[in-house]
């Protein structure tokens, strides 16, 4: 028996890899979710400097990607080591500082590498060895990062909903999650919601209510899961974000006024409707007497 029959025989096996895996992508998840706003706003500046005919405010800052150069403590420089670098465990050890100057270490990244892990053995267990295993897991990861950042920033980067999209729609080729034509209605459908709400808003106070990002992660949704599930996605994501806002104001005295991501209500409703959305739709159905 080869090592991919083992894992694809034993799912409790698939299961505990899928995690170890998904621990591992989220420390790199952490780099995508601190360096992506960065490169973007380096970007925006050169775009600015390069209209206005100025230098480049870059010129003397190292070149940054996702990929180099090495991670390294924000407050002392210290590079990171790959000992001290392993999910979790290095935290721990650690006890959430920085092993060279002792400068604390923010409590996102052991959240993000064991969100990272939870979610995928979720995945993993849920739809088992195979294909649509691998493109959900690559779908959660990409939700997750798109949903901190969102969070941190309130940006939704087209460098994430975008693929998402057009990564969904691959899926639906093969008929994976959604049918083709369905997808496409989805992504349309998605879009447009969004952009109609947002219009109608502006035009009637002023003000954006959402940002641009939104419509395309809930393009993207749509084409994962289909049109059909695009109205569980709106009412979940919007009673969760209610309920979210209503217990920030109530506990903590946020002022409504204050704009709140929209990004992770959505993605979080997404993630759930790719894995459980028919039995979503079952139970609401039953409930309204259909």
């Amino acid at each position: 028996m080869t090592p991919l029959e083992l894992v694809a025989g034993s799912p409790a096996l698939f299961v505990f890899l899928i995690v170890l895996l998904g621990l591992l992508v989220g420390s790199f998840l952490n780099v995508v979710i601190y360096r992506l706003p960065l490169m973007m706003e380096r970007e925006w500046r050169a775009q600015c400097a390069e209209l206005l005919n100025q230098p480049d405010p870059n010129a003397d800052q190292p070149a940054l990607t996702l990929w180099g150069p090495r991670s390294q403590c924000p407050s002392c420089g210290h590079l990171i080591r790959a000992v001290e670098n392993i999910p979790l465990l290095s935290y721990l050890r650690q006890r959430g500082r920085c092993a060279h100057c002792g400068a604390g270490i923010g409590v996102q990244y052991p959240l993000v590498e064991a969100a990272s892990g939870i979610l995928a053995g979720l995945v993993a267990w849920q739809f088992g060895f195979g294909w649509p295993a691998l493109a959900a897991l690559v779908f959660t990861w990409m939700l997750l990062a798109a949903s901190v950042i969102d969070f941190r920033t309130q940006l939704l980067p087209d460098s994430l909903t975008l693929p998402l999209l057009w990564l969904g729609l691959f899926a639906a080729l093969f008929g994976l999650f959604a049918d083709l034509p369905d997808a496409v209605i989805g992504a349309m459908a998605g879009y447009l919601s969004l952009w109609s709400v947002y219009q109608v808003f502006r035009l009637l106070t002023g003000k954006e209510g959402m940002g641009h990002g939104d419509f395309k992660l809930l393009a993207a949704l749509g084409a994962w899961t289909g049109w059909q599930y695009l109205v569980t996605i709106i009412l979940l994501s919007s009673l969760v974000g209610a309920l979210c806002g209503l217990a920030l104001m109530a506990f903590q005295g946020r002022d409504r006024r204050l704009p709140m991501p929209f990004g992770p209500f959505l993605a979080a409703a997404g993630w759930i409707a790719l894995l459980w959305g028919e039995a979503l739709n079952r139970a609401y159905l039953n409930w309204m007497g259909f």
